[in-house]
């Protein structure tokens, strides 16, 4: 059985939020952060990183998420930000955003990943792979993935070309290929190499 651990102070009244994102490695459309505050005694067995689980248990792991969580919040960062900061700079500004929408002030932040910049003098730790290794970060990353691939959905409707509700941005052949028929539109990141090399435009 997969168990994730949870750190609590003494007291076991420690206000700990779990911060992840989604979208980093995206050509297209927002990177999405969470912030997530469980109960001290909260356990799902099925609660794991969210690229680790099938489409449908992210859902339903997102219901029961926003249901037993004492707060949760999701903010994002659009692409032009992401130009204008960097991705990884972007995704962190994200994560401040939604420990600003959340509704109880955390004690203690943990963060997925190994780069965070200071939030409200705040205590944080950042953990590689935390999305692995804590429940509160587990579920972090599912609402962040979720309600991403939900905006992403969305914008599909406007731009069907880039088949975004398959690829979500991220980039595959198919997306790559229809930028190079089509060129970046709005939500496109600039920054990043939209275009293949010369030499893989053989495989398009």
């Amino acid at each position: 059985m997969f168990i994730l651990a949870l750190i609590i102070n003494h007291s076991g009244k420690l206000h700990e939020a779990g911060c992840d994102e989604a979208g980093r490695g995206c050509l297209a459309g927002p990177v999405f952060a969470a912030a997530v505050i469980l109960p001290p005694d909260f356990f799902h067995p099925d609660l794991n990183d969210s690229k680790k689980l099938t489409q449908k248990k992210r859902y339903e792991l997102r219901d029961v998420i926003k249901n037993e969580s004492m707060a949760w919040s999701i903010a994002r960062l659009d692409a032009p930000d992401i130009d204008k900061y960097n991705i990884l700079w972007a995704s962190v500004r994200a994560m401040h955003k939604a420990l600003d929408k959340i509704k109880i002030r955390p004690e203690h932040i943990l963060v997925d990943g190994n780069k965070f910049k200071s939030y409200k003098e705040i205590n944080h730790d950042c953990i590689v792979k935390g999305d692995s290794l804590y429940t509160s970060i587990a579920a972090a990353s599912i609402l962040a993935k979720t309600y991403r691939d939900d905006f992403m959905l969305k914008l599909h409707k406007k731009y069907p070309k880039y088949q975004w509700d398959t690829n979500k941005g991220y980039p595959t052949e198919k997306h790559r290929s229809a930028i190079v028929k089509y060129g970046p539109c709005e939500f496109h990141r600039k920054s990043f190499q939209l275009y293949p090399a010369p030499e893989q435009l053989s495989l398009f």
